[in-house]
């Protein structure tokens, strides 16, 4: 295990100013992000967004427009496939089915002119790193789906690659194995210290397993950042609404700390002079109680109460602000919660709310 830690090397990524089309559509523009040796970035977006193009680029499958590649102080803008030194997984792993567990991770090491024992000793250590030692003889068609990523990702660092490459890599999966798998995924990552980039449209998959997180949409990063300041601090409407759950207040005017919402205002921490936009806040940063708790509490009625096991969620809508539903969530184990009221007071923490100026629905 030692050994092929210390085989593997930790490399810097820079992406400066991609640009893509095909035809007349543009996929990706302006491109930019630098991800820092032995960190996990997580591409995510939606369908269309370019990520996967994005990650196609950095492996060389595709050749972009404009822009620069560098792999720690290679430019490999123009290299070939095999002249930018990572190893990739694929969502179907690409296993040979008429090979052996073994023979699948050793392909790889074919071209490197390596002596027999040499390949043999670095598949035995990575039929370790994945805990597939006793498969080493099997084929893909023994193995379970999660088995067969293992033998996909052992066979891509069997070559110990400057940089790992991970296209939806468990998407194939059912939810129980994808879960387990990406701790188990993320673990291996952190302890080897390989610099990963990862395509994904899972947002669970990249809170849990990511350093940074860029989120894309029609072609351009909007935000690049940690899950946390992803999700609590978007820097954009379009991540705010993305990223989980997000309840959206529409306001006139920002002025002296404050949002105006027609004849209701609420108090924000962070506001500045402005025209009309949007509020937004989290589901879970919003107060249920049986009184007012200061002056961003409003009275509400309670439209919809669903229970979701450790947690119950509910749809109000304000007293003072119809036709603008809002979703709430507490604890299940929350003593003295009003759960069972159809009549409640609704308060928005200050520090939770963020405005989006001349944002529109």
């Amino acid at each position: 295990m030692a050994s092929t830690i210390a085989q593997l090397s930790t490399v810097p990524l820079s992406v400066q100013g991609i640009g893509k089309s095909f035809g007349k559509l543009s996929v990706l523009d302006d491109v930019s992000l630098e991800v820092k040796a032995g960190e996990l970035v997580c591409l995510l977006g939606p369908s269309g967004c370019g990520k996967t193009t994005l990650l196609r680029i950095i492996a060389g499958l595709e050749k972009q427009d404009i822009g620069r590649l560098m792999i720690g102080p290679k430019d490999i803008s123009r290299a070939h496939p095999q002249e930018r030194d990572y190893g990739i997984l694929f969502q179907s792993y690409a296993l040979f089915p008429n090979l052996t567990i073994a023979q699948n991770i050793g392909y790889g090491l074919s071209t490197r002119r390596l002596l027999h024992s040499q390949v043999r000793e670095r598949v035995q250590e990575m039929l370790e790193l994945v805990g597939l030692s006793a498969m080493a003889s099997k084929y893909p068609g023994q193995l379970s789906g999660g088995q067969q990523q293992r033998v996909g990702l052992a066979r891509a660092l069997a070559p110990s690659p400057s940089l790992l490459l991970l296209d939806e890599p468990m998407s194939a999966l059912d939810a129980k194995v994808r879960e387990h798998l990406r701790y188990e995924l993320r673990s291996l990552q952190r302890k080897l210290g390989i610099t990963t980039i990862m395509v994904t449209h899972d947002q669970d998959e990249a809170m849990v397993m990511a350093d940074r997180i860029a989120v894309m949409n029609q072609g351009r990063i909007e935000q690049f950042d940690t899950p946390e300041n992803i999700y609590r601090s978007p820097t954009t409407p379009f991540v705010a609404n993305f990223i989980g759950h997000a309840n959206w207040l529409d306001y006139q005017s920002l002025s002296n700390g404050q949002a105006h919402l027609g004849a209701v205002s609420l108090n924000l921490d962070k506001v500045t002079m402005g025209g009309p936009g949007r509020l937004f806040c989290r589901p879970e940063a919003l107060r249920i109680d049986n009184h007012p708790q200061g002056s961003n509490s409003m009275a509400a009625q309670v439209i919809e109460k669903l229970f979701l096991g450790n947690r119950y969620r509910l749809t109000v809508e304000l007293d003072q602000l119809r036709g603008q539903p809002l979703v709430a969530e507490i604890s299940a184990d929350l003593n003295g919660a009003p759960i069972d009221a159809e009549r409640v007071w609704l308060t928005f923490p200050s520090h939770c709310l963020r405005a989006f100026p001349g944002a529109v629905r």
